[in-house]
């Protein structure tokens, strides 16, 4: 029998090792679906090797999801896998967790007293943000229909922002007005306000817990200009908070912080649970301050999934798990085990702050206090450094450490920083390594300076 002729045991040998298999042989198709089956075990293994190329999650230290999940989430995600949040009707206990994770959250943010919830869950605080926006030009334009005026050039006004909000605005025809950053400032702030708000203006979006620096912008105060601003000029512009990670730790880290409901003139807020909220990837939350704030022609009503319920959703079928696991936090943790978590991390997050600090080529642009539990610096004399916050980033890498380095938003983009930001599961054990390889690393770039190199971009993760 020729050679080409002979069966390969491999193909047929269940018990063959993974790695002399038929499919270990050979390039894993990355074009066409191959033509026959092969073992589970064989392809898992094989996926696993590939999915080692990916960076450590417990060394990314600029994400603001949760990397990190006790046995009990992971069996609670698994056992949900069949169950589409959507359908309400046929999984109708899972719509009841959901509706009580909403009233926890209106209850947390300071709801009115004697008022029902009005919120639902999301894929993300991104498609939380989008559905209070839509909610904000419905109900500028129902007023402005109202009193007779054009319905054609409405704007929203923020800071800032997640690209989420430049991406609400291209999607549904709403003009950004984008505050520039004031010099050292991180963040908008109230007499900016007088300059970008008219009657067009169906909302100001506050951040609790800028992106680029963690701090909070003063939510407060916003609200009270804009009040001042209605006295002057009469428009009645409501706020939306965007605290897709401050919402899961000011009420936690910072109680006397007036930002939520507490403030009449807030009208929703979002939030990422899969971010400080501790749930696995991906759950986010809209919660409406009073349930007329929520116009009804944006909710739909579903009859072909076995029942007819209300939807608000960009998204439709998703699964219910990472719902559950929030509900299941909820119960775990409770109000003092989330305290205790938020605690922990901004105590590991001023360990951090105060070693870059004793460091020397650093200064602290906010260390870990009144914000999120997060640092972030710049060099002290970018101009005359050996080396740039690039290099770095580059070579912490090496380690297999995630530190992002990136500008400030106009108009203080010529400043370049680096931000670290620490979740539960990093711990101050970790950071202590991280400490010790940044010394290394200035170090190296110290002795053996790198060339310089022209727009240099470092990836940057909400």
């Amino acid at each position: 029998m020729a050679l080409h002729e002979m069966k390969d045991p491999r193909k047929s040998d269940p018990e063959a090792d993974v790695f002399t298999s038929a499919l270990s042989d050979q390039v894993l198709p990355k074009y066409r679906m191959p033509d026959g089956p092969s073992s589970p075990r064989v392809v898992h293994q094989l996926l696993r090797n590939e999915l080692l190329l990916d960076g450590n999650a417990a060394q990314n230290l600029a994400t603001f999801c949760t990397t990190w999940s006790d046995d009990e989430v992971h069996r609670l995600m698994n056992e949900c896998l069949d169950k589409n949040m959507i359908d309400k009707d046929e999984y109708p206990q899972t719509a009841e967790i959901e509706a009580r994770c909403v009233n926890i959250l209106a209850d947390l943010w300071n709801a009115p007293a004697g008022t029902s919830a009005t919120g639902c869950s999301t894929t993300g605080s991104s498609e939380a943000a989008m559905l209070g926006g839509l909610a904000l030009k419905w109900r500028w334009r129902a007023r402005q229909q109202a009193a007779g005026r054009p319905t054609d050039r409405p704007n929203l006004v923020c800071g800032p922002v997640q690209i989420c909000w430049d991406k609400f605005a291209r999607y549904f025809d709403v003009e950004l007005r984008q505050v520039p950053v004031e010099p050292g400032s991180t963040g908008l702030r109230p007499h900016q306000l007088a300059e970008y708000v008219d009657e067009n203006t169906i909302g100001v979006v506050a951040i609790l817990g800028v992106t680029y620096t963690c701090d909070y912008e003063p939510v407060a105060e916003i609200a009270a200009e804009l009040d001042r601003i209605q006295a002057e000029h009469g428009w009645d512009i409501p706020v939306h908070v965007d605290a897709a990670s401050g919402g899961f730790v000011a009420p936690f880290l910072h109680p006397d912080v007036v930002w939520d409901f507490r403030l009449p003139r807030v009208a929703s807020v979002n939030t990422s649970g899969h971010k400080y909220g501790l749930a696995p990837l991906g759950v986010g939350w809209i919660v409406w301050r009073t349930a007329d704030l929520l116009p009804e022609e944006l909710v739909f009503r579903v009859d072909y999934l076995g029942g007819n319920m209300p939807t608000f959703a960009l998204n439709f079928s998703r699964p219910g798990g990472e719902v559950i696991a929030q509900y299941y936090l909820f119960l775990r943790l409770g109000r003092d085990g989330y305290r205790r978590v938020q605690h922990t991390c901004a105590d590991t997050a001023g360990f951090l702050a105060a070693k870059i600090a004793e460091m020397g080529p650093f200064t602290l642009l906010y260390d870990g206090a009144g914000g999120l539990p997060a640092v972030s610096y710049t060099l002290t004399d970018p101009a005359n450094s050996p080396f740039a916050l690039y290099d770095l980033s580059d070579r912490l890498r090496m380690r297999g450490w995630q530190v992002p380095t990136y500008p400030l938003p106009p108009a203080r983009d010529d400043t370049v920083i680096q931000r670290v930001l620490i979740r539960h599961g990093v711990t101050r054990d970790q950071i202590a390594l991280l400490v010790d390889d940044m010394k290394r690393a200035v170090d190296h770039l110290a002795a053996a300076p790198p060339p310089p190199v022209e727009n240099r971009q470092s990836g940057f993760h909400h």
